[in-house]
């Protein structure tokens, strides 16, 4: 009887186990009514029974941050011996809302058993951003939008969490003067890539790019506000101001996705595996969410350079500099080469400095310099070493000297103009052994390479046509006086020649035009070679002092009034065409951006080779 009445108990409790109670299915929706331009809120479509196939409106008007967030739960509940099963699926959109209106978002749809189940289209009325509005206090979301809100993690990226700056090494500089930007990313966040879109413009600076490209980005650690932060170098770049004024310096912009955890809601249930596989251990997503990143804007306050005390050896030289000068002999004799070194070095932009000319006696013919340039980059910036070294032989004996030459800067740090002296020398010559008089010479030409002609064996005459009369008087002969006639024309040729020479010696922008051509010419040939050997670097600095040089040398600017809106200007003032004068411009433009343009650097450096030959060519005809 006992396992009779315990069978009947049994059955008891499992019969009402096969009632269930469930509702009919039903798919509805929470959000907003009422949000303000810009703002983020979630749309919660929830259904009470299993489904597939979820379809969502297209939620036009609106822009979609993320989604769908789906989250499960189910409970059974055991009332009065009716057993109760319920279940809840949502899913979560992340929307912002773009632009001021009224929009209607449609119906979603949801299968469950076979059966379409369709929620209610709804409206979104969307206000200005003026302030006159309170997120908090707009339009009614409901109880079950709230519970949602808690429950579901909105993978939104604030820009709190990852941000990008232009860090300036200072805001106030002098003309010249050296500034290095720092483009630097910061993330509270996993970054899965990180790619610039827009590379920033520098309208009014000469660039070096000092990033590492070695292609992989240094990450390290840095608290701001007191928040520690991931951070990594995106670009640093060394900038030097060519015109005073305020110069405005255009944004950076970058794209990153960014890989933001989330969790799925869970609601109270009394199934035990439902609560164990919603555990937050096992139920953890990656969500990338992809963000546009601008760097701040930046203005410099570039100041002009004082007129007050500046000296008349000052060519533009802006930075903190030491300059030294040696010669590699004293004692020579004729038709033997010197060579007397300059040396600039120091904190600065040394890639663009003139260096000084020194003067040599008037019996030496001097040989255009020898400029190298070293550059380093360290903390204060671009840091180098430009040497200039001038080959003259005498070709006279005797003792000369060679003055002190000045080299004047403008020292930021101080604040004040810093004149520099080299050393004196003094040459002693000795007449050589193919000096004139010897029978033998020297001969140069064009900065050619130095030739020696030989003695000539004069032969003995043994014509008699020639010979005169012993008692015949030669002065006062028609001879004597056509010799001094001669004498006397062939003076003031050489008179009105070295006065001319003289003048021209003193003229210092006449020289200067009148090599601009040469020396152009031979800095187009030097990055020829560079061109062939692939080399970016000195490809790039051998045209921009090849093309800069031209036009200074050619149009008398100063070095240190050199910008693009001088070349234009003086251009037009010498009537050049205004087609020359912007294919000029536009090729001057293309040599400073080309490092940081895409593309092929090869076909880059033989395009930009060809233009610079063609500006040239067509400027010297023209000018």
């Amino acid at each position: 009887m006992k396992s009779v009445f315990r069978l009947f108990v049994i059955l008891g409790c499992l019969l009402p186990m096969a009632l269930w109670a469930q509702d009919t299915p039903t798919l509805t929706v929470s959000a907003k009514k009422q949000v303000v331009v810009g703002e983020r809120f979630q749309v919660v479509f929830e259904a009470n029974a299993e489904g597939r196939n979820f379809q969502a409106p297209s939620f036009e008007g609106f822009n979609v941050v993320g989604g769908p967030f789906t989250s499960t739960s189910s409970s059974i509940q055991l009332i009065n011996g009716t057993v109760t099963r319920s279940t809840r699926n949502s899913y979560t959109y992340a929307i912002q809302a773009t632009r001021e209106g009224t929009f209607q978002i449609g119906a979603a749809s949801l299968t469950v058993d076979g059966n379409k189940v369709s929620s209610e289209p709804f409206e979104v009325k969307v206000l200005p951003d003026d302030g006159s509005y309170a997120a908090s206090g707009g339009g009614g979301a409901s109880s079950n939008q709230g519970q949602a809100q808690q429950n579901t993690n909105d993978p939104q990226v604030s820009g709190k969490d990852l941000f990008l700056r232009c860090i300036p090494s200072k805001k106030s500089v002098y003309l010249g003067d050296q500034v290095v930007l720092t483009y630097k990313f910061y993330t509270k966040v996993p970054v899965s890539s990180v790619s610039v879109s827009k590379m920033p413009s520098y309208a009014g600076f000469w660039t070096k790019d000092i990033s590492d490209n070695s292609g992989k980005l240094k990450q390290s650690s840095e608290y701001v506000n007191g928040i520690e932060y991931t951070t990594a170098e995106i670009q640093k770049v060394i900038i030097v101001p060519q015109r005073s004024g305020k110069l405005a310096i255009d944004p950076m912009s970058m794209e990153c996705i960014a890989q933001i955890r989330t969790q799925r809601s869970q609601r109270r249930s009394m199934d035990p595996f439902e609560a164990f596989f919603n555990d937050p251990f096992f139920n953890n997503n990656i969500t990338n969410v992809q963000k546009e990143l601008s760097s701040q804007s930046l203005s410099i306050d570039v100041k002009a350079l004082p007129e007050n005390g500046k000296p008349d050896s000052f060519a533009g030289a802006v930075g903190n500099y030491k300059f030294t000068s040696s010669i590699d002999k004293s004692e020579l004799s004729t038709n033997e080469a010197v060579t007397l070194t300059l040396t600039v070095s120091g904190s600065g932009n040394v890639e663009l400095l003139q260096m000084p000319e020194p003067v040599f006696p008037p019996d030496f013919e001097v040989y255009d310099p020898k400029i190298t340039t070293s550059t380093d980059v360290g903390a204060q910036g671009l840091t180098g070493t430009k040497k200039a070294e001038y080959l003259a032989i005498p070709r006279r004996a005797g003792t000369f000297s060679i003055q002190p030459v000045e080299f004047t800067f403008f020292n930021p740090n101080t604040e004040t103009y810093q004149t520099l002296l080299s050393e004196p020398y003094e040459l002693s010559v000795k007449k050589g052994k193919d000096s004139e008089g010897d029978g033998g010479g020297v001969y140069a030409s064009n900065q050619e390479d130095i030739k020696y002609l030989g003695n000539d064996v004069r032969h003995i005459m043994n014509d008699g046509s020639h010979l005169k009369p012993k008692h015949s008087s030669f002065f006062a002969s028609s001879v004597y006086f056509a010799i001094l006639l001669g004498i006397l024309v062939v003076f003031f040729v050489l008179l009105f020649v070295l006065k001319k020479r003289a003048d021209l010696a003193k003229d210092t922008a006449a020289n200067r035009n009148r090599k601009a051509d040469k020396v152009a010419r031979g800095r187009l040939k030097n990055a020829y070679q560079h061109l062939k050997a692939k080399d970016q670097e000195k490809f790039y600095e051998e045209m921009s002092q090849a093309l800069w040089g031209y036009i200074a040398d050619k149009l008398g600017i100063e070095r240190s009034k050199l910008s693009m809106e001088t070349v234009s200007e003086t251009m037009k003032g010498k009537d050049v065409p205004d087609e020359l004068t912007q294919q000029f411009v536009d090729t001057l433009n293309s040599c400073e951006f080309a490092r940081f343009a895409p593309g092929s650097a090869e076909e880059k450096m033989d395009d930009l080779y060809q233009r610079g030959i063609d500006v040239i060519s067509k400027a010297e005809k023209v000018i």
